[in-house]
C-alpha cells in the first residue's frame, strides 16, 4: 500500500512540476504568447496570439489554422511562425476549432463543427476584429494559412469574407462552392502523394471528396484575372506562378511524392508570398 501511495504521489508531483514548467499563457495582450476568449454563436471560443517584441501598432497579422485533430498550441509549437514573427515583426493568431476541427463547407465536414453547423467564419472574423481592436494591425496586411482541415477553412474564408489580402492553404482543398469569391492572392502547397486530400481530387483516405488541386488553382487564376502561369522546377518542387490584376498573385507549389504534411519550408515561403501581396 505504501509503495502504491508513493508511486501515486510521484505521478502527482510530476504532473504539478510539468504544469509549473509549462504554464498556460496569460490572458492579457502582452509581448509573447497570450490566450484570449470570445463568445461567438453561443460558444466560448479561444485563440492564442503571439506578439513579437518591437511590433508596431500597424503590424501585419497572420492567422494560422490547425488541421483536424490539431490545436492552436500544436501549430504554434511545430510550424515555425513565432520565429519568423520575431524577425519580421508581424503578429500571429492561432485560433482553436471546437473539438479540434473546422466547419468548412456547411455539408457535414468536418467533425463536430460540421455536424452542428458551427459558424467558424464568424469566429475567425471576430478574432481578427478583436486583435485589431486591442493590438492594432494593418487591415491591408491580414493573411490566413492553414494545414489540411485548416487549409480548407482558409479557402472557405476567402470565399465568405473580404478581410484577407492573401491565403496560404497547405494540404487542403476548396470544398465550398464559392459562388461569390472575393479577389485574393493565393499560394497553395500540396504533395502529389497526399492520401487524405488527393492532389488529383476525388475520394481520399478520409471524408474529403473534392476537386483537384490544379482545378482549384485555375479557379482562382480566373477570379483574380491572372496571366498565364510560369512554371519552374527545383528538385521535387514545381512552382506555378501567375501575376494577376491589382498586383495579386496565384501560386501553386507541387511537391513530387509529398504526403499529407506541413513542409519545413512552408512558413517562410508563405510569409515571403504574403509580404509581397498586400491588399
Amino acid at each position: 500500500m505504501l509503495s502504491r501511495l508513493a508511486a501515486l504521489l510521484g505521478v502527482v508531483l510530476l504532473a504539478v512540476g510539468c504544469s509549473l514548467l509549462k504554464p498556460e499563457p496569460p490572458s492579457g495582450f502582452v509581448t509573447g504568447t497570450s490566450l484570449h476568449h470570445i463568445n461567438v454563436g453561443g460558444h466560448d471560443r479561444s485563440y492564442r496570439l503571439y506578439e513579437p517584441r518591437g511590433a508596431s501598432a500597424s503590424a501585419p497579422l497572420v492567422v494560422v489554422l490547425h488541421g483536424y485533430s490539431g490545436s492552436a498550441r500544436q501549430v504554434e509549437r511545430d510550424y515555425g511562425w513565432d520565429e519568423l514573427a520575431d524577425s519580421a515583426k508581424f503578429v500571429v493568431a492561432y485560433p482553436d476549432g471546437l473539438d479540434r476541427a473546422w466547419d468548412v463547407d456547411g455539408e457535414g465536414c468536418c467533425g463536430r463543427p460540421g455536424r452542428e453547423g458551427v459558424d467558424d467564419v464568424a469566429f475567425v472574423s471576430a478574432a481578427v476584429a478583436d486583435i485589431a481592436k486591442h493590438v492594432g494591425t494593418n487591415p491591408a496586411r491580414v493573411y490566413v494559412s492553414g494545414m489540411s482541415n485548416g487549409g480548407i477553412m482558409a479557402y472557405t474564408l476567402a470565399c465568405a469574407t473580404d478581410i484577407f489580402a492573401a491565403i496560404g492553404p497547405v494540404a487542403g482543398i476548396q470544398l465550398n462552392e464559392c459562388r461569390t469569391p472575393h479577389p485574393v492572392s493565393v499560394m497553395h502547397i500540396h504533395g502529389t502523394a497526399d492520401r487524405l486530400v488527393p492532389y488529383g481530387g476525388g475520394q481520399g483516405f478520409s471524408v474529403i471528396n473534392g476537386p483537384s488541386v490544379p482545378d482549384v488553382n485555375a479557379f482562382w487564376r480566373n477570379v483574380d484575372r491572372c496571366a498565364a502561369p510560369a512554371t519552374t522546377t527545383n528538385g521535387p518542387l514545381t512552382t506555378s506562378t501567375a501575376g494577376c490584376a491589382g498586383s495579386r498573385g496565384v501560386t501553386l507549389i507541387t511537391i513530387e511524392a509529398g504526403g499529407h504534411e506541413w513542409p519545413s519550408f512552408a512558413a517562410r515561403t508563405l510569409w515571403e508570398f504574403f509580404t509581397a501581396h498586400p491588399r
